[in-house]
């Protein structure tokens, strides 16, 4: 009975969170592609913007780059379980990017008002970063305690938070709202911010069930 549990386990827990970190790769090259593009183009007309707020927009990006490819890393089972240190290095790295980033990207929307952006984006950007950094914070207090599902389902909704950049890039860019000036590109901006913990909580749910199946198997194998 052991050999025919042991191919459910595989099953059930790894092909849904391949395809879940297979659609954020999509994303991600799709927002590099449509919206990033212009960082190997020094004649883009952008950077006149980012001029203005390049000293903070380049340690924000860099540090928010760095948690949002990193973060993937702290869900591979194999990775926690062989390479106990570097797991904690990398999550240490996530961390630093969460509270170096979240607050400069509150200072950079800040600053775009400047350029006719309205106050409503600046806040939106506030309360995304708030809730990047208290999910992170925390996950962060329950691993100190010991407490590690209760750190992974935390973890879960931090990087959760971390994926509105590029599911408001993707959204605006997919359905063509992004040409419909600010109004349509804030609703998406609010509606990302406010399904976003709902998703990693389905997220988490729909993990729960597929881990839950080799122990109901063995539990009816045994039964029998």
């Amino acid at each position: 009975m052991a050999t025919a549990t042991a191919p459910l386990q595989g099953t059930s827990w790894f092909r849904p969170k391949y395809l879940l970190f297979g659609f954020i790769g999509l994303m991600l090259a799709y927002v590099l592609n449509h919206n990033e593009s212009f960082l190997i183009h020094s004649d883009n007309p952008i950077w006149q913007h980012y001029h203005i707020v390049g000293w903070y927009l380049l340690p924000h990006g860099i540090a928010g780059a760095c948690a949002l490819l990193l973060a993937p890393m702290q869900f591979s089972d194999r990775l926690r379980q062989r390479y106990t240190k570097l797991h904690r290095v990398v999550g240490r790295i996530y961390v630093g990017g969460v509270l170096f980033a979240a607050p400069l990207g509150i200072v950079v929307q800040y600053l775009n008002e400047s350029r006719g952006d309205p106050r409503s984006f600046s806040v939106a950007a506030a309360v995304q970063a708030s809730s990047w950094i208290l999910t992170t914070a925390i996950a962060m207090t329950f691993i100190l305690r010991g407490r590690v599902e209760q750190h992974r389902r935390w973890m879960t909704r931090s990087f959760a938070v971390a994926l509105v950049f590029l599911e408001v890039r993707v959204v605006g860019g997919l359905t063509g709202w992004e040409q419909l000036g600010t109004p349509a590109i804030e609703t998406i901006v609010w509606v990302c911010n406010v399904f976003t913990l709902l998703a990693a909580d389905i997220a988490l749910q729909v993990q729960e069930s597929f881990r839950a199946r080799p122990a109901r198997s063995a539990a009816i194998a045994a039964g029998d």
